[in-house]
């Protein structure tokens, strides 16, 4: 493998799918120990390796059908992450107690979506920048 010849956004895509590879282990997890109790908490486990394979995919073959997929599947990491980041705060304020700070400590995640959404960004920036 030559990586002389490779440009940053190249190197980002490929970290891009590294990390999603990693938040989709920690999603698993989450969702898992919540017994996936409501239907939506399917999508980022299923998005995240779709995300990584392609990432990863379109570094090492750059095709234009690859790039289309790439960029779909972040397009449903994007509105995925928005969704999951309203699910989360709704998550926190049905606790016991309502928007305290310790059930933003204990409950849902707040910030993990807006992490999975802000990353599909960055690889949408990554390929067409």
């Amino acid at each position: 493998m030559n990586w002389d010849g490779w440009t940053l956004n190249r190197v980002l895509v490929v970290f891009i799918g590294a990390a999603f590879l990693l938040i989709w282990v920690q999603v698993f997890l989450f969702h898992y120990r919540q017994n996936f109790h409501h239907k939506s908490m399917y999508v980022p486990v299923v998005v995240a390796p779709l995300l990584a394979l392609s990432a990863v995919g379109l570094a090492f073959y750059k095709a234009p059908w690859l790039a289309t997929v790439y960029t779909a599947v972040s397009v449903a990491g994007i509105l995925s992450g928005l969704v999951g980041a309203y699910y989360h705060y709704k998550g926190v304020g049905v606790r016991v107690g309502g928007f305290e700070f310790r059930n933003f400590l204990i409950g849902p995640p707040v910030t993990l979506p807006i992490i999975f959404a802000a990353l599909s960004v960055l690889g949408l920036f990554a390929i067409y920048w």
